[in-house]
């Protein structure tokens, strides 16, 4: 079967995280994404190196790995969308498109007459998406918005990290840009929403998606705790707010994580560290109880965990169902037998490294899997073929936008 998007063409203006993030899900749905760049530079990400793509020969090539991690299955056209030849040339695909997805800064592409209120009329069924720090309204809307600082700003910074006068303690941002990726799969939800409206309706509409609204939105019981009592939470580093044990314990080789998320899965926990006793006291054996003396606790699990390897602990702790698991690094992950049985590794073709290891997706659907076609392309690489085989231009059309260095 063919991807379930097989039927819907994006025109991706986005670039950096967010946006590409979310155009690279449509394109392994099937959907076919033309991703518009600016002659000569491209997408920023393709600069943010080193480590840099290789090529057939090992030779560094001129696209970051960063590029290479959220552009798979596009096709890359590049337009100069300050010329007015380039500014029909993206109403022109527009209008053959049904999703339109540009991350430009509030009222960046009014002055090139391609903003929503520009196309609407020629191309009423159009999706389109725009993404930005704040949004479309608002005091902070024309400002610019990168990931770090909305960690900072959404409070996500104040609640991860370790607690205030421990070694360590301090604000900390997460270990990827989460605030951007969060972004883009709300918007790749939000355009899926758009497109069943579509099929209803045959209406198109805009989409006006935030970045400081998405990492807002994942506080989840982290805000809901501030809007319920009104205190705001504070770090706790690597424990829970609210469940416990649900912490890393040192072993004798290293560090499991243990994620007791319920009564049973403690009493479970306690008969076979050899103190059944204690998820009897009344202290302990329920969770809110747990949370009032979580010091207690860790104090006690601390010199137990640390009397066998982590290996031991995985084998013993599954055979009774209590959650854990060990601390990996991303080596760890893609050598882990779990990920390699997903597929989180594929390897796709791409033009100058001839194959290449890529991230795969974590979506499986029985009837119309995810489709890997392409690694992601070079600059340019679809220019000609965008062209003509979806504007209809002829190769002296083509030459003449050349010259003129339109694309």
């Amino acid at each position: 079967m063919p991807g379930p998007l097989s039927h819907i063409r994006v025109l991706d203006l986005s670039r950096i995280l967010a946006g590409p993030s979310c155009t690279q899900i449509l394109a392994d749905l099937g959907a076919e994404v033309i991703k518009v760049e600016k002659p000569g530079a491209g997408d920023d990400t393709r600069h943010w190196g080193p480590p840099w793509a290789k090529d057939s020969d090992g030779n560094d090539t001129p696209d970051s790995i960063y590029y290479l991690a959220i552009n798979r299955g596009k096709k890359s056209v590049t337009v100069d969308i300050s010329k007015p030849e380039g500014q029909q040339m993206i109403r022109d695909l527009a209008n053959k498109c049904d999703v339109l997805v540009e991350n430009y800064k509030v009222g960046g592409l009014k002055k090139y007459k391609l903003t929503y209120d520009d196309l609407k009329d020629d191309n009423p069924s159009l999706v389109y998406c725009s993404i930005t720090g704040f949004g479309q309204d608002g005091p902070y809307a024309p400002r610019a918005g990168y990931d770090y600082m909305i960690q900072a700003m959404s409070g996500l910074m104040s609640i991860t990290g370790e607690a205030d006068g421990k070694p360590g303690g301090g604000p900390m941002r997460a270990g990827v840009s989460i605030a951007d990726l969060t972004t883009g799969l709300y918007s790749t939800i939000s355009i899926l929403a758009a497109l069943t409206h579509r099929e209803r309706t045959g209406d198109g509409q805009h989409i006006d998606m935030a970045l400081l609204d998405c990492a807002t939105a994942i506080l989840a019981n982290q805000g809901m705790m501030y809007l319920a009592t009104g205190e705001s939470p504070v770090r706790v580093g690597n424990r829970h707010p609210s469940v416990v044990p649900y912490q890393p314990f040192k072993t004798s080789d290293g560090h499991v994580v243990l994620a007791v998320g319920n009564d049973g899965q403690f009493e479970r926990l306690c008969k076979v560290l050899g103190m059944p006793e204690v998820a009897e006291d009344e202290r302990f054996a329920k969770g809110s109880g747990r949370i009032q003396h979580q010091p207690e606790i860790s104090d006690m699990l601390t010199p137990l965990m640390a009397e066998k390897t982590t290996a031991e602990w995985l084998t013993i702790l599954a055979e009774v169902a209590v959650p854990c698991g060990p601390i990996n690094n991303v080596e760890d992950v893609f050598n882990d037998p779990q990920i390699q049985h997903r597929g989180m590794k594929i390897n796709l073709p791409h033009s100058k490294a001839g194959h290449m290891d890529i991230l795969g997706s974590p979506i499986n659907l029985s009837a119309t899997p995810v489709e890997y076609t392409d690694g992601p392309p070079v600059l340019g690489e679809h220019t000609d073929d965008v062209l003509r085989d979806i504007l209809e231009l002829d190769d002296d059309a083509i030459a003449a936008l050349q010259v003129k260095n339109v694309i």
